[in-house]
């Protein structure tokens, strides 16, 4: 089971993981151009039932199998052009798809990056279970609106 602490406002949540490991939380960014960003996260869990479908609840309890989404807020404090975020990923969260396809991935501590369909892993193609850490690069232009939420999902190991 994993824990989450509910701060008042929803995209405060911070989840805690049994074996004591942070949940994915982007990490400030800074840019070659001197920018500064700064992040939130949130995580919610995927609730459905025959009654009212597919919904999103922010995470209390989370249990092998739950499907969450992880929407991390950015905004720009100081800076122009574009900027990379970066986000590790607990090992107990499966990497499933972003919200966005700004985004690349790492397979090996964050040392290389690239597409999931371009990565390997031992020789074979790696798969999203592989994934360790994900990055977005939020080009110039959307920067330039000062803010902005991407969201990507996994799967409780």
């Amino acid at each position: 089971m994993i824990a989450a602490k509910h701060a008042l406002c929803l995209l405060s949540v911070t989840a805690v993981f049994s074996a004591g490991v942070q949940p994915a939380k982007a990490q400030p960014a800074t840019a070659q151009t001197g920018s500064l960003v700064t992040t939130d996260s949130a995580v919610f869990v995927e609730r459905v039932d025959r009654h009212n479908g597919r919904r999103l609840e922010p995470a209390s309890m989370l249990a092998r199998g739950d499907r969450v989404v992880t929407v991390v807020t950015w905004k720009r404090m100081r800076g122009t052009g574009g900027f990379m975020l970066t986000n590790p990923l607990p090992a107990r969260l499966a990497y499933q798809r972003s919200a966005s396809d700004m985004q690349e991935v790492s397979v090996d501590g964050g040392r290389t990056w690239g597409r999931l369909e371009t990565m390997r892993v031992d020789g074979h193609a790696a798969t999203p279970e592989d994934v360790t850490h994900v990055r977005w690069r939020i080009p110039a232009s959307y920067a330039a609106l000062g803010q902005g939420r991407i969201a990507y999902a996994g799967v409780v190991r």
